[in-house]
């Protein structure tokens, strides 16, 4: 098969991969044994795990609430995004931060962790970590945020994340029972 007219092995509209990225093969849809039907090569018997992804997001508790980002589609959520390939989720917030709220940021402990299925097409695994913004800082909206702004805990918009929205109930639940 000369290479412009082998199959793209990437994956297809759903995230499905269709053909080997290995041989480039058709992938079979075929049982595992333990109840799932996984996508494997025929010819090298290459299997397809389709795993989630990782995101991470920063928790910006001030006195006047909680941090959040208006994204370029419209919805408000905890800053957040994906980890890359080469980095520690500590390093991923880090960066994500860096381009979402144009500040340095000191990672604090690990809030919560939740799977994300809002999206059919990906699911991912968010981790919200407490952070830390140095003293006197002017945010900075970037990334996919177009807008910044802190919300009382009591006031919170619709935000376009389901998982953000169980966040910010156990927030709610936490200052209550400080007070």
């Amino acid at each position: 098969m000369s290479p412009k007219s082998r199959p793209d092995p990437g994956p297809n509209a759903s995230g499905e991969f269709t053909f080997c990225p290995y041989c480039a093969a058709e992938l079979e849809i075929r049982p595992d044994g333990e109840g799932q039907s996984r996508r494997v090569c025929p010819q090298c018997q290459w299997i397809h795990y389709r795993n989630p992804t990782v995101g991470v997001a920063a928790i910006v508790l001030t006195a006047d609430g909680l941090l959040l980002g208006r994204r370029q589609s419209g919805g408000w959520c905890i800053p957040c995004g994906h980890v890359e390939w080469h980095e520690s989720i500590h390093q991923a917030v880090v960066r994500e931060m860096r381009e979402e709220l144009g500040v340095e940021i000191q990672v604090g402990p690990l809030y919560n962790a939740h799977s994300n299925f809002h999206n059919p097409a990906q699911h991912t695994v968010g981790l919200w970590f407490e952070v830390a913004l140095p003293q006197s800082v002017e945010l900075i909206p970037g990334g996919d945020l177009v807008e910044l702004r802190v919300f009382p805990l009591d006031q919170i918009p619709d935000l376009i994340f389901p998982t953000d929205g169980l966040i910010v109930e156990q927030l709610c639940s936490d200052s209550r029972q400080r007070t």
